[in-house]
């Protein structure tokens, strides 16, 4: 897949540059607010990269489409852009009006998994766990699993999208994990998703980073998110020989933040999750290491250089994951490892140990 993967990139590059020029033109719906408690950004900044991702990777649908010889990539690529629309549509909805709560937002995730199930009848069937599988083996258990399931990385990818490059990093990240262990089994056809996914983020964040002249936006937020709760879901379900435990360890890092972040919120807390605070581990990253470590660099550039610590520890994760994809026992081993730093880490941060 090359000519595909190129025009993507260049869609989505050239989408978003366009978006940047013209924002005297469209910034009174599209801008985002530097005030805030989630703001870390310099200025206001549209806030709609997720059109340009969008834009780019319909580009590399036509092209696929268009030839007779790739069908065997074009089947996974279409069910992402068709079942991806009421997560795209309903996240971009909120980015032009402000006014799209948090639950509807979640409720159109969950619609594209039921949808996406709905064209493709894949489901998840097994994550390799003794009683939950024999209820995965129920036909309605299964779609509303995965259905949530998907909802539930959406939102966590929507979380951490809070300083230049990080989701995007993250998520390309992601997809290139995924290809690779789908490539190792010979799934050609899953890779060459995960090569468009991947090309159309790769667009956006040649504009986003460093400087951040355009931010994903919840319309894009959520679309990647759907599109990697998808793929991992397909990974284990079209190769019985790859553990579901790989897919999670993949996409570790925003499931243990979205996980954290509702414990820390209702039960430590003792408020509502979906209302923002200053506390999520990427910003405690930013105000305890990233300034201190570059003290001289421009609050924009400070940003920016926020994103790499976490896309560290994203790739480790992940390629643990390529590596150990047939093992569920070494899986489940580096994924507790993996949310131990997290939480030594966060408490670190937070309360200036590394435990009690």
């Amino acid at each position: 897949m090359k000519i595909e993967a190129i025009l993507a990139f260049l869609g989505s590059a050239a989408v978003c540059l366009l978006i940047v020029l013209t924002q005297k033109w469209h910034g009174r719906f599209s801008m985002d607010s530097a005030q805030g408690v989630q703001k870390f950004h310099c200025t206001p900044t549209p806030r709609i990269g997720g059109l340009g991702i969008v834009c780019g990777m319909l580009l590399g649908l036509a092209v696929l489409m268009a030839n007779p010889n790739k069908s065997n990539d074009l089947g996974i690529l279409k069910i992402i852009m068709i079942a991806g629309i009421p997560a795209f549509a309903f996240g971009l909805l909120e980015d032009l009006t402000k006014r799209v709560s948090v639950r509807a937002r979640l409720l159109a995730t969950i619609g594209s998994g039921l949808l996406a199930w709905a064209i493709s009848g894949i489901s998840l069937t097994s994550i390799q766990v003794v009683g939950i599988d024999a209820l995965l083996s129920v036909k309605v258990i299964s779609v509303l699993f995965t259905a949530f399931a998907i909802g539930g990385v959406a939102n966590a990818i929507n979380i951490i999208d809070g300083f230049n490059g990080l989701a995007a990093g993250v998520v390309m990240i992601m997809m290139l994990a995924f290809g690779g262990v789908a490539l190792q089994v010979g799934d050609t056809g899953l890779a060459a998703a995960c090569v468009a996914v991947m090309s159309g983020v790769a667009g956006f964040f040649l504009i986003n980073w460093p400087k951040g002249k355009i931010f994903l936006g919840d319309g894009g937020s959520y679309f990647l998110g759907f599109a990697v709760a998808w793929i991992a879901v397909l990974l284990p379900e079209r190769n019985p020989s790859v553990s579901p435990w790989a897919s999670l360890l993949i996409c570790a890092y925003p499931i243990i933040e979205v996980g954290f972040s509702f414990y820390r919120k209702t039960v430590r807390e003792g408020y509502h999750p979906s209302q923002p605070d200053g506390v999520h581990f990427h910003m405690l990253i930013n105000r305890r290491w990233t300034k201190k470590l570059f003290p001289n660099l421009e609050p924009c550039l400070q940003n920016a250089m926020t994103s790499p610590l976490l896309w560290l520890y994203t790739a480790v994760l992940g390629g643990l994951a390529v590596v150990f994809y047939q093992h569920q026992g070494a899986l489940i081993v580096f994924l507790l490892l993996g949310i131990g730093l997290y939480l030594l880490t966060y408490r670190k941060l937070s309360r200036f140990r590394w435990w009690a």
